[in-house]
């Protein structure tokens, strides 16, 4: 113990000191912002796969209803049929699961609430029932593409596009833009939290960090794309579509078709057609 006593005091006096290094105070507002707007996009695009309802129809019969519901809803001067549409999302949107329903609720109330935002000048104008009239469309709109997005697994979706004829060239550059924006974003997500934690004391030059994380997602996305293509090579893939047997008629879509039948007479009586 004398020996190392010795020792310490042999030391130089400036090793003996406490190091305190205090950097300076600086803001990470702009990465943080830039985390959130990441964070935001990447809860909009991604899917979750999908979840059928037991009573659900066919990916078909599913995109067709959605889109003849939107079309009418958008056509229809009348408010009362705006109102029985109305009634029949919130129905079908309050059987979807929790998660789900939170995600379809936000998005179509933002949608509602920015479409009245949009119509605050008829609104001073006196014209308020025409703001109401678009701004539940708007919601009705958005909640039916919602419900057919989050209930309908993403491969039903593409080959639900193939059974109508879609070319095979536009659903693969969906297909993929959709499963790859995810990876991508998710990627630039972790590169911005990297880049938070390792940021000591005052950074005057954010912009080019900034930059060099949107270099690091670049070179993933082209090493993504060059395994991708690598990949279709070596399984023999040619670029033909072949609807799965998942795609068949279920007897829930005679259900379906009846419904569909009846919003469009209740579409024509309302509007004054019959």
């Amino acid at each position: 113990m004398a020996r190392d006593r010795e020792e310490a005091r042999e030391l130089p006096e400036w090793l003996l000191t406490d190091e305190r290094y205090e950097p300076a105070a600086d803001r990470d507002s702009f990465i943080r912002k830039s985390m959130e707007a990441v964070a935001g996009v990447l809860a909009r695009l991604r899917l979750d796969g999908g979840r059928p309802w037991a009573l659900s129809p066919s990916a078909p019969v599913k995109l067709v209803l959605g889109l003849l519901a939107i079309i009418l809803g958008s056509c229809a001067t009348n408010f009362a049929f705006t109102l029985l549409l109305l009634a029949v999302t919130l129905v079908r949107m309050a059987l979807l699961p929790q998660k789900a329903l939170s995600r379809c609720l936000k998005t179509s109330a933002g949608a509602a609430i920015l479409s009245a935002l949009l119509m605050l000048p008829a609104i001073l104008l006196g014209q308020a029932s025409s703001a109401l009239l678009i701004g539940t469309k708007v919601f009705v709109s958005v909640s039916i593409a919602m419900i057919v997005a989050l209930s309908t697994p993403l491969s039903e979706l593409t080959g639900a596009l193939r059974a109508f004829h879609v070319p095979n060239v536009f659903i693969l550059t969906v297909e993929l833009a959709l499963k790859s924006i995810y990876d991508l974003g998710q990627t630039a997500l972790e590169v911005l939290g990297s880049l938070k934690m390792r940021s000591v004391g005052r950074n005057h030059e954010k912009g080019s960090a900034l930059g060099g994380v949107g270099g690091v997602v670049l070179l993933k996305a082209q090493r993504a794309a060059k395994t991708t293509s690598d990949a279709m090579r070596c399984r023999g893939f040619e670029g033909d579509y072949i609807v799965p047997d998942t795609l068949a008629f279920r007897p829930a879509d005679a259900f379906w078709a009846a419904g569909a039948i009846l919003l469009v007479v209740a579409f024509l009586v309302l509007e004054g057609v019959l």
